[in-house]
């Protein structure tokens, strides 16, 4: 693989004074107008102008991005609530009507046929798509939706339990899920649910006014849906709602009688008749979860190293990463749940936050950020901001397959033999069992903003139908009905970035297909990986996927076929045993 290096040098500003922070809406102003009325007269001012466009965007970006990160990290710090609603609210709105006219400006002028296509076509695509959703009265509902869609995290953060005295997040109480104690894990779980439950009304209503309003949107916008609003503004060029029907199916026929085998393994595992909610991460009696870190610290040295196996760029992005107190990694009470990489536009280096506590799902969480991570310091050096806006399907491939990369190094994590082919076994266990997870939440998606005007009893049957339509039938959750209808309320990604699920769906057939590249060659694969993520997003999604090496492809013959390739992965590591 060619020598990269992880150090990322900030570009200086050429538009900006270089000590200039975003503060108001005011100080901005100046920056968007004389934009406006600049004149572009050859290729060459065009090319400036849009230098000096994606700077500004640059700078504004970043500022957003750390109002939202110093948030999540504390959602009890109500200065940082505010600090973060006052963008949504005063500043955002105001520079939409400017850069939807920028956008204007720019497909106006005749130089555009002159710009580089091979470079800029992608761009221009997306261009001529937002000054087509584009419109005045959306811009106070949407800046509304970012505030509201952020309330989840503020209500989640708070939540925690007790457990043989001791206060826990929800998150480092699911380790107790893992034990071979069945009444303790009754207990976690049952107090979990209740917790749950405590805040479902006020879930159900946040949600309630987010769907009203994204509905609103979409129809301000000309569309009948929010569903067909979305897939427009998401860029979904390549792919229809169709196309994720037939997913759908193909995950009902081709992964369910997978999953419905592991799951009857577990039961039998555990010398259980009836397997309950409760037991499905379960380990039998003499055998401890998995632990393969301890802290936050830990997790960092180990995922280098692990990193470095692959390739010294990849270890030495986290190293800049950790340089720069871009990591916040351990769960604590007041920190929003869920974990994600932020991209850092003008600065360059990314942030990884995630709510780490000590489990085998950490590891994975961790490797998949890092392969995020890794994606934003590929695409850094492309010349506008807007190149590096891939696309969601490329960018989980960036992630999934760094989860199956590092599988080989995972002794790192694990120095017992017995251990790491434990730890293999749930990786690719879970590669399969998140499938039907994504069906799920994908066809509730469809059916919420197809019926924008259902009550919360309408919307409970629809989640129970959807869920029962993926059900392997072999958890037994009677007694716990009502705990089971309000699972949807876990998903975060419903309340703040809608219809992005399917992706991780598309793309873990992407990250499959990757790995098995990488177990023919693993140089060719590394290559195609670095040389399709350095591309950002100025090539379409197929275009992205052929330079990785795979199909964009998520039919149902493409399904059956990698489910049968992990498939047969996870019965060679159960030979080996």
């Amino acid at each position: 693989m060619k020598t990269l290096d992880a150090n990322i040098e900030k570009q200086p500003r050429k538009l900006l004074p270089e000590n200039f922070t975003v503060t108001t809406w005011e100080a901005l102003q100046p920056y968007f107008e004389e934009l406006q009325q600049r004149p572009l007269d050859s290729v060459a001012a065009l090319e400036q102008w849009l230098e000096d466009i994606s700077e500004l965007e640059a700078v504004i970006s970043e500022d957003a991005c750390w109002r939202q990160i110093r948030m999540t990290c504390d959602t009890t710090d109500k200065s940082l609530e505010e600090a973060f609603a006052y963008f949504c609210m005063e500043i955002q709105p105001k520079l939409q009507p400017y850069a939807d006219a920028l956008n204007k400006k720019l497909l106006a002028s005749e130089l555009v046929k002159e710009l580089d296509q091979d470079l800029y076509a992608t761009y221009l695509r997306n261009v001529r798509k937002q000054v087509k959703l584009f419109r005045e009265e959306n811009v106070p509902l949407q800046a509304e939706l970012s505030v509201q869609s952020q309330q989840y995290g503020a209500i989640a953060g708070k939540m925690t339990i007790t457990v043989n005295g001791q206060e826990y997040t929800l998150q480092q109480a699911a380790r107790f899920l893992e034990g071979s104690d069945r009444n303790l894990r009754e207990e976690v779980f049952s107090k979990t649910a209740n917790r749950r439950l405590e805040d479902k009304d006020t879930f159900d209503q946040l949600y309630t006014n987010l769907v009203v309003k994204r509905d609103q949107v979409a129809k301000n916008a000309g569309f009948e849906n929010y569903r067909d609003y979305k897939f427009e503004e998401l860029g979904r060029f390549d792919y229809t709602k169709e196309d994720c029907f037939q997913f759908h199916a193909a995950v009902k026929e081709h992964i369910l009688p997978l999953v419905k085998g592991l799951q009857e393994q577990q039961r039998t595992k555990l010398g259980l008749d009836v397997l309950k909610p409760w037991d499905t991460e379960a380990e039998p009696a003499g055998i401890k979860p998995l632990e393969p870190f301890h802290t936050g610290e830990e997790l960092v040295d180990k995922t280098i190293e692990c990193f470095d196996q692959l390739g010294p760029f990849f270890g030495n992005c986290l190293r800049v990463m950790r340089k720069m107190n871009r990591l916040d990694l351990e769960s604590r009470k007041g920190k929003a749940p869920g974990g994600y990489n932020c991209p850092l536009a003008e600065t360059g280096v990314p942030f990884i936050f995630m709510n780490a506590a000590g489990q085998m799902k950490d590891l994975t969480t961790m490797v998949h950020e890092g392969g995020h991570a890794v994606h934003s310091f590929l695409s850094h050096n492309l010349s506008l901001s807007a190149f590096k806006e891939y696309p969601m399907e490329i960018a989980e491939v960036a992630s999934m397959s760094m989860e199956l990369f590092t599988m080989d190094y995972w002794n790192i994590f694990f120095s017992d033999p017995e251990e790491l082919r434990r730890a293999k076994l749930q990786q690719l266990e879970r590669a399969i069992v998140i499938f039907p997870w994504i069906a799920i939440i994908d066809k509730f998606q469809h059916w919420v903003y197809e019926h924008p005007q259902h009550t919360v009893e309408e919307r409970t049957a629809a989640w129970t139908r959807i869920q029962d339509e993926f059900s392997t039938g072999v958890a037994d959750w009677s007694g716990w009905e009502a705990y089971r209808e309000i699972g949807w309320q876990r998903q975060l990604h419903l309340f703040e970035v809608p219809f992005y699920y399917i992706e991780y769906g598309i793309a873990q057939l992407g990250a499959i297909a990757m790995w098995k590249q990488f177990k023919e060659n693993k140089e060719q694969a590394l290559n195609n990986y670095v040389k399709a993520l350095s591309l950002g997003s100025t090539r379409t999604l197929p275009e992205l996927y052929k330079a990785a090496g795979i199909k964009f492809d998520f039919s149902p013959a493409y399904v059956k076929e990698l489910a049968a390739f992990v498939q047969s992965e996870i019965e060679a590591i159960r030979g080996n045993h």
